[in-house]
């Protein structure tokens, strides 16, 4: 009955005109059951009373006395209505001033139109609701954890908002197909855009190592502290999933402790919050930050699937309870992880994968980065100049190390460059280790160190030994959380800590005088791996390539890991969090740290015969694994083509071969394809990658065709191509992120060799400026057959161009237009082209925003066509006066056998 007379009462009271205003009095009567129904809180509104003498401790305790929250609401009404005015008035003010724990009444309010008076706005008004004090704190504790930035030496801070910056966040769907780009990060809560499974509640974001997963999250529990992120989360509760690693098997906790102990402890009455959280679960936002990062032998399986919110239980049962929503149903869930971990498609409401920096973005990057103008001219100028540079810098946290490297090598010679073109990733992190052992030295005010790399290395060997061990050992069963015991076990000393390749962090031991650490990056800790792989002499063949048999017996891993009893139960004794990236890169360091190339370095820290045993060991291995994996991979025969379709392993096998910069091993590699048409659809890889890739394609002695469909190449990855394009007859670039630069490369490379015969830009980022290059390759290039651009941002003006290219092209056999904005200036166009076409035989101007006046056009144009076949033309905009055109152009035309 108190629900409905609430129901009926959301309708304003519709005063007479000229009607005086309700007294307050007569207000708190009219609106009584509204008040009974939406005041939660009491003894905010209590207290406030006693201190400004309005109650007396005995009509406190008359209240307290009921039992239900409703019948304490109705009898503090009753007594303030008896004290009059004033006091009425008061607690309707005290309800306008404490918005968090009265927000439900803050329309009703402006509904009113109350305005206080001079005498009521003197009195003080002080918020005592728990849940309120509690959400300031959290946005207190929440700020300030956010606002810095821990860098590499972990006694240098920067401001989030000084070294944040945006980089290519898209919605895809279950299949990875894009959806859209997130513009704004209240964009990610919007179901508008991009949602794929309105059960589930968690927003899945994922991208390679480095991508920038959890600055993103940083960035939004910023914007949450400061109330800038508008979705109506009053609780933010954030997790580094690795912790739940750090749990025993038989430790016990509840929902409660969870999120207090584990977050921000209330200061007053933690029950009354918990309660208002359980009761309210949509105004809750959690966080998760690497779920691959949990490693566990703790059995999913043998837990119930659904627990008590007061119930103790294992803290990965409540994890995965809370990602489920078998608890607080209706919160709000990010969930990050590196790509290749699979999340069961029930959970999942959103997917967001993070590309890294586009062009743009780098350059916005640079700017945050570098504030002196001349220095950051310099640097674009040394990228624009070094494209397998320039694809490292895509990926945030590289960039960052390069762009840090850059800074300290600059302070100390003005003259300073960034590094030669043929640039690894093993550099890379050579370099910064190089910065931070710099760094560590103590140098004279006017005299530089003039330390060489290996020298520098030689003198902290056995610092670098150190944490090579505890890394290994931490890589061997997955962990990446350290004790202090194991710390010092390692004989890593205060000195070595204050070199800032650990961190501590909080919360994840069980004694609180006792630091806890980790590896700043995950990559650091493979990288670190790798060397003492490399340094340690007793390490023998076994032990050097045990990371690769890691990835070699999970070759399919990636497709089922994570295989958490949602649905299904885990196979006996496996890892259900399992995930191996973290082998990947310390194999890929390891190829890096025994290239030839590397032999100087390390003949100061190991003997040579040592190092020349493991690079034969590794060179074999990698041979015979190339074979290995070669021969199981699909194989299909086309017209001139072998095609070879490859997994995404088969990336990580081309990166290892790329970082040993083995000539020998390239060109074995690429004889051992038996193929000339390489497939690597929907393989992850992205611009760096493209050296890679280079790397083995160019000892190819025929043309070949390369399918890069569905990646993350970009431009700087077409950069990294140029030592193909002598030998491509088709290439691939669709959904890859293209803009107008990638083309322009494409059309100044292609139009050298003039063999391609296929090009494929579908669903880029190219408009009329690129439409107008590939429109010169067109004319240029009598090679070319096949030409899809559709699905970017081309209008008439770039249409145009292309239909008068390919008017003049008799070479022409299929073009693609599909999804563009041509209109009738552009379909005019592509009917003068038509008009006579010796050969074009597949057309598509499909969704293009043609109207019944270019329909018409292209009808009457294909009266005089003999060569097309097939022409598409849906999702346009063409009535029955189009229809007719085309049905008089049919009784002419008799050789377009398919019109859509």
């Amino acid at each position: 009955m108190e629900c409905q007379v609430c129901a009926n009462l959301e309708i304003s009271v519709e005063k007479p005109p000229g009607a005086s205003p309700l007294s307050f009095i007569a207000l708190l009567k009219v609106y009584r059951e509204l008040l009974v129904s939406r005041i939660r809180n009491t003894q905010c509104l209590i207290d406030n009373l006693i201190k400004n003498d309005y109650f007396s401790t005995e009509d406190a305790e008359i209240v307290v006395q009921f039992p239900t929250q409703a019948d304490k609401v109705r009898k503090i009404l009753d007594l303030v209505q008896s004290k009059g005015e004033e006091v009425s008035e008061y607690f309707i003010r005290v309800l306008q001033k404490v918005t968090d724990a009265y927000y439900e009444l803050q329309p009703w309010l402006d509904e009113i139109g109350y305005e206080p008076s001079e005498n009521i706005c003197s009195k003080p008004v002080v918020n005592t609701d728990p849940v309120s004090r509690y959400c300031q704190k959290l946005r207190y504790e929440l700020g300030r954890d956010s606002k810095f930035v821990m860098s590499y030496a972990q006694r240098e801070e920067m401001l989030l908002e000084e070294i944040y910056s945006n980089s290519i966040m898209e919605l895809v769907s279950f299949t990875n197909e894009s959806l859209g780009e997130v513009c704004q990060l209240e964009a990610l809560f919007d179901d508008t855009v991009g949602l794929i499974n309105e059960d589930g509640e968690t927003i899945y974001v994922f991208g390679d190592a480095g991508i920038g997963k959890s600055i993103l999250l940083q960035k939004i529990q910023s914007l949450w502290a400061r109330k800038e992120l508008d979705i109506g989360a009053k609780f933010f509760f954030r997790f580094r999933c690795r912790m739940f690693s750090c749990f025993k098997e038989d430790e016990a906790i509840c929902l409660k402790d969870l999120l207090f102990k584990y977050n921000c402890y209330p200061d007053q009455d933690p029950a009354e919050v918990f309660h208002h959280i359980l009761q309210f679960p949509h105004t809750v936002l959690f966080t998760f930050d690497g779920f691959d990062e949990i490693y566990s032998n703790f059995d999913l399986s043998s837990v119930p699937e659904m627990c008590s919110p007061n119930e103790p239980i294992h803290p990965l049962v409540l994890l995965v309870s809370l990602l489920r929503g078998k608890l607080l149903k209706g919160s709000k869930k990010i969930l990050t992880a590196r790509t290749g971990t699979e999340i069961q498609r029930n959970i999942i409401r959103k997917k967001v994968l993070l590309r890294g920096f586009s062009s743009n973005n780098l350059k916005e990057y640079t700017a945050v980065f570098f504030k002196d103008e001349g220095q950051r001219t310099l640097v674009l100028n040394q990228l624009e100049a070094n494209p397998n540079l320039c694809s490292l810098c895509s990926v945030p946290l590289f960039c960052w190390i390069i762009f840090k490297c850059y800074e300290h090598f600059h302070s100390m010679s003005d003259s300073h460059e960034l590094p030669d073109c043929s640039v690894t990733l093993t550099d890379v992190f050579l370099l910064m280790i190089e910065v931070h052992l710099n760094r560590s030295l103590k140098t004279s005010l006017l005299k530089n160190n003039t330390r060489s790399q290996a020298e520098m290395f030689k003198s902290k060997k056995e610092t670098l030994l150190a944490l090579g061990k505890m890394a290994y050992k931490g890589m061997e069963n997955s962990f990446f959380i350290f004790e202090q015991e194991e710390v010092s076990s390692a004989n890593i000393s205060e000195e070595d800590l204050q070199l800032g390749f650990l961190r501590t962090v909080k919360g994840y031991s069980d004694c609180d005088n006792q630091s806890t650490y980790e590896f700043l990056h995950l990559t650091l800790q493979s990288f670190f791996t790798a060397l003492f792989l490399v340094i340690e002499e007793k390490v023998g063949a076994k032990e050097l390539l045990q990371f690769f048999n890691e990835c070699s017996s999970t070759e399919t891993a990636q497709l089922t890991c994570l295989r958490i009893p949602w649905l299904k139960k885990q196979l006996a004794g496996e890892d259900p969090f399992r995930n191996n990236e973290h082998f990947h890169f310390t194999n890929l360091f390891l190829c890096g740290l025994l290239s030839r190339s590397k032999q100087k370095l390390f003949r100061h820290l190991v003997l040579p015969a040592v190092v020349k045993r493991k690079r034969k060991t590794l060179i074999t291995y990698l041979g015979e694994s190339m074979k290995s994996h070669l021969k199981g991979l699909t194989r299909s025969r086309f017209p001139n083509y072998n095609q070879i379709q490859v997994q995404p392993n088969f990336v990580w096998m081309l990166r290892c071969l790329y970082e040993t910069q083995s000539e020998k091993v390239g060109k074995l590699a690429a004889k051992r394809m038996h193929a000339n048409y390489i497939k690597l659809t929907y393989c992850n890889a992205y611009s760096a990658d493209c050296s890679a890739i280079s790397f083995v394609v160019h000892h190819f002695r025929k043309r070949l065709a390369l399918d890069l469909d569905n990646n993350n190449i970009n431009d700087y990855g077409v950069k990294q191509l140029l030592p193909c394009f002598s030998k491509l007859a088709v290439i691939r670039l669709s959904v890859n992120q293209v803009t107008d630069h990638g083309v322009r490369i494409l059309y100044e490379e292609l139009s050298k060799y003039q063999i391609v015969t296929f090009l494929g830009l579908y669903n880029n980022q190219i408009t009329d400026v690129g439409a107008k290059y590939v429109a010169k390759l067109i004319e240029e290039c009598s090679s070319l057959e096949y030409v899809k651009i559709g699905a970017n941002k081309i209008t008439s003006e770039g249409g145009k161009c292309l239909a008068q290219a390919i008017q003049k092209s008799k070479t022409m056999f299929e073009i693609g237009m599909w999804g563009n904005q041509v209109g009738d200036e552009g379909a005019k166009a592509f009917a003068e082209a038509l008009r006579n076409h010796p050969r074009l035989t597949n057309v598509s101007l499909a969704f293009n925003g043609i109207t019944t006046e270019g329909g018409k056009s292209i009808a009457e144009a294909m009266q005089h066509n003999n060569s097309v076949k097939i022409f598409w033309l849906t999702k346009n905009e063409l009535d029955d006066e189009a229809a007719m055109s085309f049905a008089e152009m049919l009784k002419v035309n008799n050789k377009l056998v398919h019109l859509w």
